[in-house]
């Protein structure tokens, strides 16, 4: 069954020089989570609509778990 997915599992977290990428298990990059790590070192107008490094891994993180959560029941 788990051939018939478009996005077959695990799905992976790499780390990037500054973002998160969660691919398939092709290897097909699925979403690629942006932080910036100078946040508290400069004064940005808009500091509050980037995400941190540490916030940016724990939501590539879950997102790579998806399809173990998402797993249908065998019977």
């Amino acid at each position: 069954m788990d051939n018939l997915r478009r996005f077959p599992a695990p799905w992976a977290m790499e780390e990037e020089t500054d973002c998160f990428r969660v691919k398939d298990a092709n290897g097909f990059s699925l979403c690629c989570i942006v932080h910036r790590q100078d946040l508290h070192d400069r004064p940005y107008q808009y500091a509050d609509q980037f995400l941190t490094r540490d916030e940016a891994r724990r939501l590539a993180k879950a997102f790579s778990k998806l399809p173990e959560l998402l797993k249908r029941p065998q019977y």
